[in-house]
C-alpha cells in the first residue's frame, strides 16, 4: 500500500528558542522570496529595535506588508507575529548581556594563512552552534528509536553527503547494526526496493533537492521504511518523504569556501548525535560489539 505524501508546510514543531532564531535566518533566507528576507534580515540583524515595532512598523521598515511579515514568521518556526516579537524581545536580552557579535569571516584570496585558519576555525564553530540550536530534539529522538530497533538501515547520500552516510554507518556496523551507505543511485534504489515496515530509511542532503537522494527515499518510503531526511532546507522536497526531519545549518558560502565544507561540519553533528542517542538506547549489545571491534583492530596499531 502506498503511503500518503507528507505536506513539506505542515511540520512546525515547538517554536525556535531566541538562540535559534538567527541560525534559523540563515538557513532559510535562501530559500525565501526577496521580500521574506528582507524581513528576516531585518529581525537578525536588530531584534531590540524590530522588537518594538508593531507588525504594521515592521513592514513599513522593510518596505513589504503586514501579510508578508506574518508569512515570515510563520515559516521561521512562529505561530505568529506576537510570537516572534517575543523572541526578539529575547535575543536582545541575550546580546545585551555581552554576547559577543557576529564577525565576517569571507576568506580573500591574499589572506594569510593564519588569518585562514582563525575564519574557519570561527565559521565551523558558528555552524555547530546553529545546527545545535536549531536541531528538533523531538524529531532527533524519534529518529533514535527507530533506529535503535530497525532490523535494517540504509543511508543515502552523493558527493560531500556521500562520505556522511559513510560515517554513520561505519559507527553503527561497529556497535553491531545492519547498516549500508549508498552513493550510486541505482544501487540505492534497487536496494530501497527490498526495505519493509521495521526498517530505516535515511537520507542526507543539504540542498534537500538531490534527486539521487530522494528517489531511495521515496521508494523506502512507500514500501513501509521509517524514514529520516537530514538537511539545510526543511521545506525541501526530500522532506515529502520523511517522517522525521533533522535539519542542519550552514555557513554561508564563498569562492574558496564551497557550501559543501560547512555543510558537511553540520552533517558530522547531526550524525554523531544520532549515532550516540542509538549507542545510549542499545548500550547493552553496542558496548560489547565496539570493544569487540577495538580488540579486531587492536593490532594494527601496535608497534
Amino acid at each position: 500500500m502506498t503511503r500518503e505524501v507528507k505536506e513539506t508546510f505542515d511540520r512546525r514543531g515547538a517554536p525556535p528558542a531566541p538562540a535559534a532564531l538567527a541560525a534559523k535566518v540563515r538557513t532559510l533566507a535562501p530559500s525565501m522570496t526577496r521580500s521574506m528576507q528582507r524581513v528576516a534580515e531585518a529581525v537578525a540583524n536588530d531584534p531590540a529595535g524590530c522588537a518594538a515595532l508593531t507588525v504594521t512598523g515592521l513592514a513599513e521598515l522593510t518596505g513589504t506588508s503586514e501579510a508578508t511579515v506574518v508569512r515570515t514568521a510563520r515559516l521561521l518556526g512562529y505561530p505568529g507575529y506576537r510570537d516572534l516579537r517575543l523572541a526578539l524581545a529575547g535575543l536582545a536580552a541575550q546580546q545585551q548581556s555581552g554576547r559577543a557579535p557576529a564577525i565576517t569571516t569571507d576568506i580573500a584570496v591574499d589572506d594569510p594563512i593564519a588569518d585562514v585558519v582563525a575564519k574557519l576555525a570561527h565559521d565551523e564553530q558558528q555552524t555547530l552552534a546553529d545546527t545545535a540550536a536549531g536541531l528538533d530534539t523531538g524529531q532527533l529522538q524519534a529518529a533514535v528509536s527507530a533506529a535503535a530497533a530497525a532490523r535494517r538501515i540504509d543511508v543515502y547520500g552523493v558527493g560531500a553527503s556521500g562520505l556522511v552516510a559513510q560515517d554513520l554507518t561505519q559507527k553503527l556496523l561497529r556497535i553491531g547494526l545492519m547498516a549500508h551507505a549508498h552513493s550510486d543511485p541505482h544501487l540505492a534504489v534497487t536496494n530501497a526496493v527490498q526495505l519493509r515496515t521495521g526498517d530505516v530509511a535515511i537520507a542526507i542532503t543539504h540542498s534537500g533537492s538531490t534527486g539521487d537522494v530522494i528517489e531511495p527515499l521515496r521508494v523506502a518510503f512507500e514500501h513501509g521504511a521509517t524514514t529520516v531526511a537530514i538537511t539545510g532546507r526543511p521545506d525541501g522536497a526530500v522532506t515529502q518523504y520523511a517522517d522525521h526531519i533533522l535539519t542542519t545549518s550552514t555557513a554561508r558560502e564563498s569562492e574558496l569556501r564551497p557550501a559543501a565544507m560547512s555543510s558537511r561540519t553540520s552533517q558530522l553533528l547531526v550524525v554523531d548525535c544520532l549515532f550516540v542517542g542509538v549507542a545510549q538506547r542499545t548500550h547493552e549489545t553496542a558496548a560489547p560489539a565496539l570493544a569487540a571491534s577495538y580488540e579486531a583492530l587492536a593490532h594494527r596499531h601496535r608497534r
